[in-house]
C-alpha cells in the first residue's frame, strides 16, 4: 500500500501501538457492526471481496469502523492503493497522485484506489482535482467523513459515488471488541493478567457512544491505572469513572449517549412539558454539547411538531440559533432555554410532517409525473405553439382570488397531503381551506 507520507526511520526501541490500533480488524471476519452493509450477500462487501469497487464515501461518527474498511479493501484489492490524510494533503500532492494513476491505467491497465481520510476538510479546488481522473475511470474514490457529505462534498463529485452510512455501534457490539481485546494474547491484553469484571465493560461500552476507538483507549488507560494485586490488575466501576473523570470532567456520569438526551428534550417538547424540556437541555448544555447542534434540533422540532399551528415558533427556533452563533457560550444558553420552553409550550401539530411525508412517498412509488400543460411556463413561441400554459387563471383576477383549478398531475388528482388540525393557528388555516373548497364546488355547479 502507498502513501504519500511514510513514517520516518525509527532512531530508538519502537512504543507498541495503542490498543486501538492493535485491535483494528483485518478481515470481515472480525469486523463487528455494519452488518447491513458488510454481512455475506451485501452488494458492498461482494463488491470488496471480487475487487469491483467504484468510487465511495464512507460516513459516519468516528471510531465506526471507516478507516478499517478501507484497510480491508487496501488487503483486498489488486489495484494500486494510495491513502493519505485530508489534513496534510495538498493541492501538488493529490495531483501528482493523479498523474500516476493515470499513467498507470493507460500504460499497465491497472486501476487506483485512492482512501481519502476527513474528505470533508478538502476545500473545492482539493476536491475538484479528483474529478477528471473519477470520471476518466483512472481512480477509484474512496472518501471517509464525520460529516455530512450532502454539504461537505462537491455535487459533481457526490453524484458519482455512493454514499454508505455507518452506524454508531451498539453497546453490545463494544461489549463484544473490549471482550476479544481484553481475550486476544497476540494483539490485546491476553498475555497480561488483568480482569475487568462485567458491570466495568457495561461502563466502558456506554461511555463509549457507538465509537470503538474511545472504547478502547479507555480499557487502556483503565489498566494502565488499576492497582495491582497479587500481581494482577483490577478494574472495577469505580476505578472506571474516576479514568472517565479524568478524561472528560463535564461528561454524564450515568453514561448516557448525546442521541438519548436529545431524543429526551424533543419528546419532552412534544409533549408539551416545559420542566422537563429546560431539564433535558440543561443536561446537554452543561455536559458540553455542541450548542449548535442542539439549536439545529430546536429548528426542526419547530417545523415537525409545531408547523403552522404556530408559524412564529420556527422563527424563534431560527433566531435562538442565530443568537448563540453570534455571542458564543455559555452565554448562549438562555436563547436556547427560551426557545425550547417557547416551542414547549405551543401548539403541536405535525401535519407540515406528515403532508411532505404522503407527497415523498407518491414522488419515489408512483411514475414521475408530468407538470400539467397550464402550469408550465411558455417564453418562447415554440411552448406556446405547444400549448404550454393553457388553460392557466390567474388568480388574482378570479373573485376571491380563487382559480378553479387543479394544480396537481391528472393521476393524482384530489389528493390531498395536508391535513391541518384543529390547533392553534391551523384551526384558522383549516377555515380557509374548507372556505376555498366551498367556492370551488359552487363554480364547477354553476360551470
Amino acid at each position: 500500500m502507498d502513501t504519500l507520507f511514510p513514517d520516518e526511520e525509527p532512531r530508538g526501541p519502537v512504543a507498541p501501538a495503542p490498543l486501538a490500533e492493535r485491535m483494528r480488524p483485518r478481515t470481515f471476519d472480525e469486523f463487528v457492526g455494519q452488518q447491513d452493509l458488510l454481512a455475506r450477500g451485501k452488494p458492498l462487501r461482494e463488491a470488496i471481496e471480487r475487487d469491483l469497487l467504484q468510487s465511495i464515501i464512507l460516513w459516519g461518527p468516528p471510531g465506526t469502523g471507516k478507516t478499517t474498511l478501507a484497510r480491508i479493501i487496501a488487503d483486498t484489492t489488486r489495484a494500486r492503493f494510495v491513502s493519505f490524510s485530508a489534513v496534510l494533503a495538498g493541492i501538488k500532492e493529490i495531483r501528482d497522485v493523479m498523474a500516476e494513476a493515470e499513467r498507470l491505467r493507460r500504460s499497465a491497465g491497472r486501476r487506483t484506489i485512492v482512501f481519502i481520510d476527513e474528505i470533508h476538510r478538502f476545500n473545492k479546488a482539493q476536491q475538484d482535482a479528483f474529478l477528471p481522473r473519477v470520471e476518466a475511470g483512472d481512480i477509484v474514490l474512496i472518501g471517509a467523513t464525520t460529516e455530512n457529505p450532502s454539504f461537505e462534498v462537491i455535487a459533481a463529485l457526490l453524484s458519482r459515488s455512493k454514499v454508505f452510512v455507518l452506524h454508531g455501534l451498539t453497546v453490545e457490539e463494544v461489549v463484544s471488541i473490549l471482550q476479544r481485546a481484553l481475550s486476544d494474547a497476540d494483539r490485546g491484553l491476553g498475555h497480561e493478567r488483568v480482569t475487568v469484571d462485567d458491570e466495568s465493560i457495561g461502563a466502558i461500552a456506554l461511555y463509549a457512544n457507538g465509537d470503538a476507538r474511545s472504547a478502547l483507549n479507555l480499557l487502556e488507560l483503565s489498566v494502565a491505572a488499576a492497582p495491582t494485586v497479587d500481581g494482577e490488575r483490577r478494574v472495577d466501576v469505580a476505578q472506571v469513572e474516576q479514568t472517565i473523570q479524568r478524561r472528560a470532567l463535564l461528561y454524564d456520569k450515568s453514561g448516557e449517549e448525546h442521541y438519548n438526551l436529545i431524543s429526551a428534550l424533543h419528546k419532552s417538547m412534544r409533549n408539551s412539558d416545559p420542566d422537563g424540556s429546560v431539564y433535558w437541555l440543561a443536561r446537554m448544555v452543561e455536559a458540553g454539547e455542541d450548542p449548535l447542534y442542539i439549536a439545529r434540533r430546536l429548528v426542526r422540532f419547530a417545523s415537525e411538531d409545531i408547523g403552522n399551528a404556530d408559524p412564529q415558533a420556527l422563527a424563534v427556533a431560527v433566531a435562538a440559533k442565530e443568537a448563540v452563533h453570534f455571542i458564543g457560550m455559555p452565554e448562549g444558553n438562555t436563547a436556547l432555554a427560551q426557545a425550547a420552553l417557547y416551542l414547549a409550550t405551543a401548539p403541536k401539530s405535525n401535519a407540515v410532517y406528515e403532508a411532505y411525508s404522503r407527497a415523498a412517498e407518491d414522488a419515489h412509488k408512483d411514475v414521475a409525473q408530468p407538470v400539467p400543460l397550464h402550469l408550465r411556463n411558455a417564453p418562447t413561441k415554440l411552448m406556446k405553439d405547444l400549448q404550454y400554459g393553457k388553460g392557466y387563471k390567474y388568480a388574482h383576477r378570479e373573485a376571491d382570488a380563487i382559480a378553479d383549478m387543479s394544480c396537481l398531475p391528472s393521476a393524482l388528482e384530489g389528493r390531498k397531503y395536508y391535513e391541518p388540525t384543529e390547533r392553534g393557528f391551523e384551526k384558522e388555516i383549516r377555515r380557509r381551506l374548507d372556505g376555498w373548497e366551498e367556492i370551488k364546488k359552487k363554480r364547477r355547479t354553476t360551470d
